[in-house]
């Protein structure tokens, strides 16, 4: 990938200045997938791995407490998210249009975010940790070791945003592989430290979350050599950093409110699931790692497909932002087919090899058994987020994401809890996935339309649409995010 020019052309004139305005669509999207798939599958793999090491030290109240302590953790990581997703839109975008300066401008301001509003989070949820661990259904066995964890890991997030900012500007530029490379490195780390540390050391519990701040701070120096590496940095300016604040935060807050919704399902269904005993709580702590490992290529195409949407946008083709929709959409149809094909053919000996039995055993194969359906629903939500938050219409995401995660996972979750167990819990939230998802991929095409509705009446303005736009709204243009990109 080149890196960006030296000197900016006029932003006032548009030309296609990024690799996905042209080219194969689906080449891009599979590329893009792809390679971000291989680095974030080779962390969630590593994490699955660090969760069979500590199955193996034969306690499951230790594995539900790592569940616990991760659910925490994932707070943190999702307003890390909601920063990186507003980084790449914003920055993708001004590529698209052939603002180069204004990229750099942008990615080193958004840095700067990050790296501040990562200290903030550190701050303030350690002194909390009890209350929050309580609350998500540790008792008084697990929670000690959970919060033990939390004490050492959760202040390498201080690395982790930066890192995965990092990771986003690269993909904003279209650097695949490079992005793929932060990812790996950490995961690398990880597969050789988390046995060192676990069962050579004796270390337990306390080895694993070493390992996950040395990783962090492995995904943080690999992802700073990349951005260097193309300059996608500037000298930072105190003025910049501060004005760019609000067009940043446009786009990262409805982004954060968006990323935070699952963690919130996520902690209620643990929650739920608590009055089933540490065994139902430990069998879903191996759903929610071997997850992200099966469908990790969905969650890798919602994140690489918002720069394609974005220089697409930004060089003005609306036809090729359809397309894009269209064959994330197949994509997404395929991919779920194979794995879900995988995982009824091997839920004995994954059974097996986290020596899950009774309520836990019953749970995972039943998540075996019905998890493709769900999640081929699930990845066109991920799908239709990823176009609302590069497009403009970020609060569309967060108005879904929080639908499924209250009225798609709180009701259901408790009906089938009743009727049913804890399969009950699981089934309930399926059901709410399937009809988020066909309500967003409904409305990411109609937001395309919008777009270029707007663009047709006003073709100068492009880039200044917002969710009001999609209720039939008039706002001006100096009060719409992202109008000076």
């Amino acid at each position: 990938m080149p890196e960006l020019s030296a000197t900016s052309k006029n932003p006032a004139v548009r030309r296609e200045g990024g690799q996905f305005v042209t080219g194969s669509i689906l080449r891009h999207v599979v590329v893009m997938s792809g390679t971000g798939s291989i680095g974030l599958m080779a962390i969630f793999v590593v994490d699955l791995l660090s969760l069979i090491y500590v199955s193996k030290l034969g306690d499951p109240k230790l594995t539900a407490a790592v569940g616990f302590a991760t659910i925490v953790q994932f707070f943190a990581i999702a307003i890390n998210i909601g920063l990186m997703i507003a980084a790449g839109a914003l920055v993708s975008r001004s590529i698209g249009a052939g603002d180069d300066a204004g990229a750099r401008r942008l990615a080193t301001s958004a840095s700067i975010h990050g790296i501040i509003v990562s200290g903030i989070l550190v701050l303030a949820m350690l002194p909390f940790l009890p209350a929050i661990l309580s609350w998500i259904g540790a008792d008084a066995e697990t929670l000690p070791v959970a919060e033990r964890f939390l004490w050492i890991a959760l202040p390498s997030n201080l690395l982790m945003g930066p890192g995965m900012m990092f990771s986003g500007l690269l993909r904003a530029i279209g650097a695949a592989r490079q992005a793929m490379y932060v990812t790996l490195g950490g995961a690398i780390v990880t597969a050789g430290l988390d046995p060192l540390l676990i069962f050579t050391a004796g270390l337990g519990i306390d080895g694993a979350a070493i390992t996950t701040c040395v990783a962090r701070a492995t995904f943080a120096l690999i992802g700073l050599w990349g951005i260097r590496q193309h300059r996608m940095l500037t000298v930072p300016s105190v003025a910049d950093v501060v004005s760019d604040a609000p067009i940043v935060l446009r786009i990262a807050l409805p982004a954060v409110l968006t990323n935070l919704a699952p963690s919130v399902a996520s902690a209620f269904i643990a929650h739920a699931l608590a009055k089933f005993g540490a065994v139902a709580v430990a069998g879903n702590v191996v759903i929610d790692r071997l997850t992200p490992v099966a469908f990790g290529g969905l969650f890798a195409m919602s994140g690489s497909i918002g720069p394609i949407l974005g220089q697409n946008w930004g060089a003005g083709r609306f036809d090729r932002m359809r397309g894009v929709l269209r064959d994330g959409a197949l994509v997404t149809g395929l991919y779920v087919v194979v794995v879900w094909a995988a995982l009824v053919a091997l839920r004995g000996p994954l059974t097996d090899l986290f020596e899950l039995s009774g309520t836990a055993a019953d749970l995972f194969v039943f998540f075996c058994l019905v998890s493709g359906g769900v999640w081929f629903f699930t990845g066109l939500l991920f799908l239709s987020n990823a176009s609302f938050n590069n497009l403009g219409f970020p609060f569309l995401s967060t108005l879904l994401n929080w639908g499924r995660a209250t009225i798609g996972t709180v009701l259901p979750a408790l009906v089938g809890a009743h009727f049913y167990g804890p399969k009950g819990v699981i089934a309930g939230v399926g059901l709410g996935s399937v009809a988020f998802g066909v309500i967003g991929i409904v409305l990411a095409f109609r937001t395309v339309t919008t777009l270029e509705n707007r663009t047709l009446v006003a073709p100068s303005t492009p880039a200044a649409i917002t969710d009001a736009d999609a209720c039939g709204g008039d706002v001006p243009a100096s009060e719409r995010p992202n109008a000076l990109v």
